[in-house]
C-alpha cells in the first residue's frame, strides 16, 4: 500500500508534529471482552460490542420502541423514547408501542414558566431532582434512561401549538436555561462536567429538540421552513450550537419539517455539516417519531438527481447516511423502519447524498448510541454505579409500580417544595397599580381578624383535574393529594392569616355550557373585598398538532374579566396560558395582572405566596407580548427580519407597539441602577469588554431583579441589522437597601452577524451601545464602545471522519472497524469561531487548514494503532483511541476517535 508523502500531509495541514504513546493496552482479564471491561473508555467498549453483532442485530438496535435484547452479548431490551420535559413523565417499556405515561411523578412548571424565572441555577436544581426521580422509577434503575427533552426551538410565534415547551424567543436565554436542564439531568455541574459523585457515569441522557426550525404544527410533517442562511445560523440553530458547546448533550432530535426544501432527517448539510462538524456535536441523532417515515409519506421527497420520490428502503438509508442514528419508529409510522430495511439497503448499495450506503454507517451510529448506554452504567456491576445505588436507597429496587398504588412515593416533600419554589419564581407581575382605596392592590392586605371576602373566579381556578402542559405525568388520587390548584392555594393561604375570612370559588361559565358567560358570577363579584379572576388556556386551545389561530383568550374569559372589573375595582387577573394573549380590552381596567405558563402541580400555593407577599414576584417575560395576532406575519413564514410588506419578529426586529416588552417584570421592591462602567471603549473583534454596575434594592422587602445587558448598533446603514440583542443577564437577590455590583464579560465576537456573501460571521466596525435595563425597552444606563479591525479566526472545535486508505474508491464514507496494517485517514474538520470549516468538509470537498496551524496525533495503545511521522496505522487486533490536537493562534482544541482493529 502506497504511503502518502509527508510533504502532502503538511500541505493539507493534516499533521505537523505527531507522537505515539508507549502505554500498553490494558485488560481486566484475558477472557473478558473489551466491552465488559470498565478499564476501557465507553467509546472503546462500544466499538468492541458493535463489532460482535451481525448485520441484522445491528439494524435491530437502531429503533426506539424497543431495541430488542441480544442475549448472547448480554444486551438487554432498551426503550429509547422516554419523556421528562417538566418532570419524568413517560417510559418506553413495551415493543411496538408509544411509551407509557407515568403516574404520580413530580410535575414541575413547564419550560416557558421556567424561562420566565430567568434563573439557570434553579433550572439545574429542578433537572437534578427530575433525573433522581427518573432513576427511581425506570426499569431496574438502569434502563430506558434516554429522555426526549428539552425542547429548545424558539418561541418566535406565540400561536405555535407547542409554545409552552419553549424557554424563550431569545437564543441566549433559551441556551442558558436548556444548558442547565441538560447538566442537571445528566449529572453534570453547571459548567457541563460530570460531578465528582457521578464517578464517571451519566445520570440520564438528554435529547435537545427539534433540529431545526420546527415552529408550526399545521404543516409540521408536510411543510418547509424556508429562510436564508443568516436566519438559520443566528436564530434557529443558535441555541443548539450554544447548548452543544456548553453542555455536550447526549443526543439531538431531528424534526419533521423540511428546511429550505430538504427534510431535516435527510439533510447532510444540517446534521453532519452544521451540528457535527461546525458545532462539534459528538452524541447521537434520533429522528422525531417517525420523521424518517415522513420523508416519504409527508414530504414525498425526491432528492436532487432523482426522478422519483424515495421508497421505504431508500428513505431509511438516506436518513441514516445523513446522520440520523436512531429511528424513533412509533408515533407517526408505518411498518418500515431501520430494523427491517437497513440490511436490504446494505445489500442494494444505495447511493445516498453522503456516499454509498454500507454497514459502516450502521457501525458509526451504533457506536455513538452504545457509548451513551455504557456511560449510563448499564453494562457494569450496579454496585459500581452510584446513581443506581442512590436510587435504590431512596426507593427499594422493584418496589415502584406505574399506578396509583405507588402512593406517590417519589413526590417527596423536597421535590414538592422545589416545584412550588419554581412556580413562585415563574410568576410575572405585569401590572400593579392603585386600587379602590388608593394603595397598590398587591400584595393583598389580608386582615388578621374580622370579615374579609375574596372571590376566586374562573373555571381554570378549580378544575376537576389541573392542566399541567404538554408531556405531563398522570396524577392519580395520591398525586392529586399533593397538588394544589389556584382556588385551593388562595383559600388556604388567606384562611391561615384570617380564619374568619371567606374565600369562594365562582365559576366563569354558565352551568352546562362551555363558552357562555356566568352572569350570576359577575353580579356576585361586587360583594367581595377582592376578586381574583383566574384565566387560562389548556390543551383544547393549542397543543402538539394544533396551533392557535388568534391570541384571544378562550371564550368567555375576556368578557368575564371586563365585567368583573366593572363591578369590583379590586380585581386581580392571573393568566396561566400557553403564551401571550390579547389583553387590550381589559388591561386598563384592572389594577393588577399576573402571568405564568403552566405552572406545575403546586401552582396554587405558588400563586397564593405571590398574591399575599410571602414571595416577592421576580419573573420576567421571556418573550415579546404582542397586542394581537394582526401584528404577526403568517405562522408559516420563517423569515425574521422586516420587509416593506412584513413585520419583523421578536424584540430584535419588531418595531411596533407591544403590550409588554421582552424582559418585562415588576416587583414589590424598587431597584436603582447606577454607575455603569466599562473597562475599555475601543476594542477589536477578538477582545472582550467588561461591564459592571451597581444595583440597589431601595424598597422595603427582599427581592430579586433580572439585570439585562443589550448591545445595539445603528440601523441607519443597514435596516436588516437587529434593533438590539441581549448579550447577558444576571438575576440578583437583594435585601432592603442592599447594593451589589453586577458584572458582565462580553466577548466582542458575540456582536457578529452572519455574512451570507462570505459565508462567515463578521463583526462590523463602528459604534455599539451597551444598554443596561429592566427589559428590552426600559433601559436605565448605557455606554458606547467602538469596534476596530477584523475578526481573526481561531479554532472552536475539531472533529474526525476516519476511514481507511482506499475507502474513497470503495465509496465508504466513514469507518469504525479497520483491518490490521492499514493506514487510517483521520480527515480532520476544524470549525473556526467565525463559523467556517477548514480541512475535510465532505467527500470530495474541503479547504486547506490555515497557515501555521499545528496538528498533533497520539494513540493510547501503540501496539494496536501507531502514529509515526504523521501516519496513523493499524497494527494488531484490539481497540485504541487516537487523539488529534489542533493549535492555532494560541488556541488549542482536540478530538478523539476510536479505531477497532480486526484480524
Amino acid at each position: 500500500m502506497r504511503k502518502r508523502p509527508l510533504r502532502l500531509l503538511a500541505a493539507l495541514g493534516l499533521c505537523v508534529t505527531c507522537a505515539a504513546s508507549t502505554s500498553p493496552a490494558i485488560a481486566a482479564e484475558a477472557d473478558t471482552p473489551i466491552y465488559q471491561d470498565p478499564s476501557y473508555s465507553a467509546e472503546e467498549r462500544a466499538v468492541d460490542l458493535v463489532s460482535r453483532m451481525t448485520t441484522e442485530e445491528k439494524a435491530s438496535q437502531m429503533v426506539s420502541s424497543r431495541a430488542p435484547a441480544i442475549p448472547r452479548l448480554g444486551v438487554r431490551a432498551y426503550g429509547w423514547w422516554n419523556e421528562a420535559l417538566h418532570g419524568v413523565a413517560r417510559e418506553q417499556t413495551e415493543d411496538d408501542a408509544n411509551p407509557d405515561v407515568l403516574t404520580n411523578t413530580t410535575s414541575y412548571p413547564i419550560s416557558l414558566s421556567m424561562g420566565s424565572t430567568w434563573n439557570p441555577d434553579l433550572m439545574h436544581r429542578v433537572a437534578s431532582r427530575t433525573s433522581s426521580e427518573a432513576r427511581e422509577v425506570v426499569r431496574d434503575n438502569a434502563l430506558n434512561l434516554n429522555f426526549y427533552s428539552p425542547t429548545i426551538n424558539l418561541g418566535r410565534d406565540p400561536r405555535w401549538g407547542r409554545n409552552d415547551e419553549t424557554f424563550s424567543e431569545d437564543p441566549g436565554l433559551t441556551a442558558k436555561m436548556a444548558s442547565q436542564y441538560v447538566n442537571g439531568m445528566e449529572g453534570k455541574d453547571k459548567n457541563g462536567n460530570l460531578l465528582p459523585k457521578a464517578e464517571g457515569y451519566l445520570k440520564t441522557s438528554t435529547t435537545i429538540k427539534h433540529f431545526a426550525a420546527n415552529n408550526s404544527e399545521f404543516n409540521r410533517t408536510t411543510g418547509s421552513s424556508d429562510m436564508d442562511e443568516r436566519a438559520l445560523r443566528e436564530y434557529y440553530a443558535a441555541p443548539f450550537e450554544k447548548v452543544i458547546r456548553n453542555s455536550h448533550p447526549a443526543s439531538i432530535m431531528s424534526s419533521y419539517n423540511r428546511v429550505n426544501g430538504v427534510p431535516t432527517s435527510a439533510s447532510v448539510p444540517l446534521l453532519d455539516g452544521l451540528a457535527r462538524k461546525t458545532f462539534g456535536f459528538e452524541g447521537f441523532f434520533t429522528s422525531d417519531c417517525d420523521s424518517v417515515y415522513e420523508i416519504q409519506h409527508g414530504h414525498d421527497w425526491a432528492p436532487r438527481g432523482h426522478d422519483e420520490p424515495l421508497d421505504h428502503v431508500e428513505r431509511n438509508a438516506f436518513a441514516n447516511a445523513a446522520g440520523v442514528d436512531l429511528n424513533c419508529n412509533q408515533g407517526l409510522h408505518d411498518e418500515h423502519n431501520y430494523g427491517n430495511t437497513l440490511p436490504t439497503a446494505v445489500e442494494q448499495g444505495i447511493k445516498t447524498q453522503n456516499g454509498t450506503y454500507t454497514e459502516n454507517f450502521m457501525d458509526a451510529s451504533l457506536v455513538r448510541m452504545f457509548t451513551v448506554r455504557i456511560k449510563l452504567g448499564e453494562f457494569d456491576d450496579p454496585n459500581r454505579v452510584p446513581w443506581v445505588q442512590r436510587a435504590r436507597e431512596r426507593v427499594p429496587r422493584g418496589s415502584w409500580e406505574n399506578s396509583d398504588a405507588n402512593d406517590a412515593v417519589t413526590q417527596t416533600p423536597e421535590r414538592l417544595k422545589l416545584a412550588e419554589e419554581a412556580a413562585s419564581e415563574a410568576i410575572v407581575m405585569l401590572k400593579n397599580e392603585a386600587a379602590g382605596n388608593g394603595d397598590k392592590l398587591l400584595p393583598l392586605k389580608v386582615p388578621k381578624s374580622g370579615p374579609y371576602r375574596v372571590a376566586v373566579i374562573g373555571d381554570h381556578a378549580d378544575p376537576d383535574q389541573m392542566y399541567l402542559g404538554g408531556y405531563s405525568s398522570n396524577q392519580g388520587p395520591a398525586g392529586r393529594a399533593n397538588s394544589v390548584n389556584g382556588y385551593e392555594g388562595i383559600k388556604a393561604a388567606i384562611e391561615s392569616v384570617n380564619p374568619r375570612a371567606v374565600v369562594d370559588h365562582l365559576p366563569g361559565t354558565a352551568p352546562g355550557t362551555k363558552h357562555q358567560l356566568n352572569t350570576e358570577t359577575v353580579a356576585e363579584a361586587a360583594n367581595y373585598d377582592t376578586a381574583v379572576v383566574y384565566a387560562g388556556t389548556d390543551g383544547t386551545t393549542a397543543q402538539e398538532e394544533k396551533d392557535r389561530e388568534s391570541l384571544a383568550l378562550p371564550k368567555p374569559q375576556t368578557a368575564l374579566i371586563n365585567e368583573v372589573a366593572a363591578k369590583n375595582p379590586n380585581t386581580v387577573v392571573h393568566m396561566e396560558t400557553i403564551g401571550q394573549v390579547d389583553v387590550s380590552s381589559f388591561e386598563d381596567d384592572v389594577s393588577a395582572m399576573l402571568w405564568s405558563s403552566y405552572n406545575g402541580q403546586r401552582k396554587g400555593s405558588a400563586l397564593a405566596d405571590v398574591l399575599l407577599g410571602d414571595e416577592n414576584p421576580s419573573g420576567h417575560l421571556p418573550f415579546t407580548w404582542y397586542r394581537d395576532e394582526s401584528q404577526l406575519p403568517p405562522i408559516g413564514d420563517y423569515e425574521l427580519r422586516p420587509t416593506d410588506s412584513r413585520t419583523g419578529r421578536t424584540y430584535m426586529y419588531f418595531d411596533g407597539p407591544v403590550s409588554y416588552p421582552f424582559g418585562h417584570g415588576l416587583s414589590y421592591s424598587k431597584f436603582e441602577y447606577a454607575d455603569l462602567r466599562i473597562d475599555r471603549e475601543h476594542v477589536t473583534p477578538n477582545g472582550k469588554v467588561h461591564a459592571s454596575a451597581n444595583i440597589t434594592n431601595t424598597g422595603g422587602a427582599p427581592g430579586s431583579e433580572v439585570v439585562q445587558l443589550y448591545a445595539a448598533s445603528s440601523r441607519a446603514d443597514d435596516p436588516q441589522r437587529p434593533n438590539k440583542r441581549m448579550v447577558g443577564f444576571e438575576k440578583v437577590s437583594l435585601q432592603p437597601q442592599q447594593t451589589k455590583r453586577v458584572e458582565f464579560t462580553l466577548p466582542v465576537r458575540e456582536l457578529a452577524l452572519f455574512d451570507q456573501q462570505h459565508d462567515r460571521y463578521e463583526v462590523a466596525e463602528g459604534g455599539y451601545t451597551l444598554q443596561l435595563g429592566r427589559s428590552s425597552s426600559n433601559i436605565e444606563q448605557q455606554h458606547e464602545i467602538r469596534v476596530h479591525g477584523d475578526l481573526r479566526p481561531v479554532p472552536a472545535t475539531v472533529s474526525a471522519t476516519p476511514r481507511a486508505s482506499g475507502d474513497a474508491e470503495r465509496g465508504i464514507t466513514v469507518r469504525k472497524m479497520f483491518p490490521s496494517d492499514t493506514v487510517v485517514q483521520p480527515r480532520l474538520t476544524v470549525s473556526m469561531n467565525d463559523g467556517t470549516l477548514r480541512g475535510h468538509v465532505a467527500d470530495g470537498s474541503g479547504k486547506p487548514l490555515p497557515p501555521g496551524m499545528v496538528v498533533h496525533y497520539r494513540s493510547n495503545r501503540s501496539d494496536v494503532v501507531s502514529v509515526d511521522r504523521g501516519v496513523v496505522r493499524t497494527r494488531d487486533e484490539g481497540v485504541a483511541t487516537v487523539t488529534a490536537t489542533v493549535k492555532h493562534r494560541g488556541t488549542t482544541t482536540s478530538t478523539n476517535f476510536v479505531v477497532k482493529v480486526g484480524k
